[in-house]
């Protein structure tokens, strides 16, 4: 199994198109928070799991889409970049990145979450995947970071902007009052993920409609993938 996973990293090294100064830094990124359970932060055989190179990681993704759409799309306005900056750094975009790379394989878990599928969790590898990106940028820099986002989300930037709303919870509301139905309401359904970096699920409830839930690193933007989700469902967009 070792070997296996070696080889896992050995490819996704391979994939990223960066050769590790600080191989440190990368094994540290792939570091799933299980590891370290019932172990004493205190002690010299304490690992240190990727969840503060996520949080870099998530800034640094960021800023490379921003600057990518900024470059890509002159004429868009804040809210059409805003909405194509959503879909290009939240959890489902992520996944589908550290699938392609093979981030499942190279990331080290503990034997409970092991077994439980966490290499084929889609929040476990959309997580290893913005940590592996910071690691990058602390051993290369911002070029380095870049060089990898460019090959990494090079499919994900291929597909064409999907049509957009610069609010779907207003467009949501206009269309359910256009139906003679009351307001659209949001529950929280589920909030994981640690503190600095928490996912929230919220359930869109629209009277005589099956309610519809999603995901997003705010309650804000929970609430508009799940209004999107909602009006796409419905044929509305």
């Amino acid at each position: 199994m070792a070997n296996a996973r070696a080889q896992a990293v050995a490819e996704l090294v391979r994939r990223l198109g960066h050769a590790f100064k600080d191989a440190r830094l990368l094994d540290r990124a792939l570091t799933h928070s299980s590891v370290g359970e019932g172990v004493a932060p205190q002690t010299s055989s304490a690992p240190r799991d990727n969840e503060r190179l996520e949080f870099l990681g998530d800034r640094v993704l960021g800023l490379l889409v921003a600057e990518r759409l900024h470059n890509d799309f002159p004429e868009a306005d804040e809210g059409q970049l805003s909405s194509r900056l959503h879909a290009l750094v939240d959890k489902h975009a992520c996944g589908r990145v550290g699938a392609a790379l093979g981030i499942g394989e190279a990331v080290r878990l503990s034997p409970g979450e092991t077994k439980s599928g966490g290499r084929r969790k889609e929040g476990v590898i959309a997580d290893a995947v913005e940590a592996v990106l910071a690691a990058v940028y602390l051993d290369g820099g911002i070029d380095a970071a870049r060089n990898v986002f460019e090959i990494a989300w090079a499919e994900e930037l291929a597909k064409p902007p999907e049509r957009s709303l610069t609010n779907p919870k207003s467009a949501l509301q206009e269309w359910s009052q256009g139906q003679g139905r009351p307001l659209p309401t949001y529950e929280i359904a589920n909030r994981t993920g640690s503190d600095h970096a928490p996912t929230f699920t919220v359930a869109v409830t629209v009277e005589g409609l099956e309610p519809l839930t999603a995901q997003g690193r705010s309650r804000q933007d929970a609430e508009k993938a799940a209004a999107m989700a909602m009006l796409k469902r419905e044929g509305v967009i």
